[in-house]
């Protein structure tokens, strides 16, 4: 059984997180802005689908990118130097955030609902939320988005409407400032990009200690 939080309740410790399915935490509770950010500060987020409750998750192990990890080709480099696109940061959020819960693939959607394109734009408008968008002939091709707390960013979710566009998108990202970048959960293409997994344990250990830095400055010109 995971506990289900009323408005003032507390999160419980990560530690409590169950196994199968790997990292529920709790349920319930609401998306507001102080929610969202005490708990991304414990190492939690939300996930969930449209028309169920709020559920609360910390992964064990958790996936992650260090900056400095991550994977550049001779090919992929190439395309950076070349620019064939402009990139700005804080400029559509919200934008952003719907073209992340498009359909992709045939699928129906995202987990991204209205509940949850809501609260992140608060958060947005509060400072705590950015996104990184690249722009092709005058078009939103590519962005991410997702919860910047002192030297830490949490990425949320990231989409492509023309090749490359979201990995140069996490290029600038990685170039921002930030020591460590949570990915969540597992996927193939994170980890060809040079994400990682790392034990919960050591994960909350590294939050603890850059959640305390300087914010970074957003910037959105950054040379390759």
């Amino acid at each position: 059984m995971i506990p289900w939080l009323t408005e003032n309740s507390p999160f419980p410790p990560v530690a409590k997180a169950l196994r199968e399915p790997n990292g529920l935490l709790a349920a319930g509770g609401a998306l507001t802005s102080r929610r969202l950010l005490d708990a991304y500060r414990h190492g939690i987020f939300p996930w969930y689908s449209a028309g169920d409750p709020i559920l609360w998750w910390s992964p064990d192990p958790r996936m992650v990118l260090f900056p400095e990890e991550f994977r550049i080709s001779a090919s992929f480099a190439k395309v950076l130097r070349n620019k064939p696109h402009e990139v700005l940061t804080d400029t559509a959020f919200e934008q952003v955030m719907r073209a992340c819960a498009a359909p992709r693939n045939g699928q129906p959607g995202t987990w991204i609902d209205e509940q949850m394109i809501a609260a992140y734009c608060e958060l947005h408008r509060l400072g705590h939320a950015h996104s990184i968008e690249i722009w092709m002939d005058g078009k939103l091709s590519g962005g991410l988005y997702g919860v910047a707390i002192g030297r830490m960013f949490y990425g949320e979710s990231m989409f492509s409407l023309a090749a490359n566009a979201s990995k140069i998108a996490l290029a600038h990202l990685c170039r921002q400032g930030y020591l460590m970048i949570d990915c969540q959960m597992y996927t193939p293409h994170l980890a060809s990009l040079g994400a990682r997994l790392i034990p919960r344990d050591i994960f909350i250990a590294r939050l603890e200690e850059l959640l305390n830095c300087e914010p970074v400055n957003w910037q959105s010109d950054h040379e390759y």
